[in-house]
């Protein structure tokens, strides 16, 4: 995968994409407002799916602002990544976040999730 845009083969379309990810997931990484579960794809890329409720995160520019930097965060990581499908799902207090702890929140958590991936790939 080269360059670093954010098409449709970085993201998790359907509905079934998603529900494997949830049912199968191997992996989990928390962070503040945040949790993301991940399981391996056998794709050679990562791709994200994005769940964020309006019962977490109310107004819809808070939603949307989320989105947009999580999808920005990926699209910057992507090379980084292990082929893994991700959920990131938003919990309460995402939306008080302002956008440098954010940006420093996702960056943590595909950090860890590289290390964990890794870490189960070894042994």
């Amino acid at each position: 995968m080269s360059g670093h845009g954010f098409s449709k083969q970085l993201r998790l379309l359907a509905a079934g994409d998603y529900r494997y990810v949830f049912d199968h997931a191997t992996f989990k990484v928390h962070g503040k407002g945040l949790m993301a579960l991940a399981c391996p794809n056998g794709l050679d890329h990562p791709r994200l799916g994005l769940v964020i409720s309006k019962k977490n995160v109310r107004k819809a520019v808070d939603r949307n602002r989320l989105k947009r930097l999580a999808r920005e965060s990926i699209r910057l990581q992507q090379c980084s990544l292990p082929a893994v499908d991700i959920v990131l799902l938003a919990r309460r207090g995402a939306s008080e976040l302002d956008k440098a702890t954010l940006h420093r929140q996702l960056h943590g958590m595909w950090r860890r999730l590289e290390r964990d991936v890794r870490k189960t790939m070894t042994s």
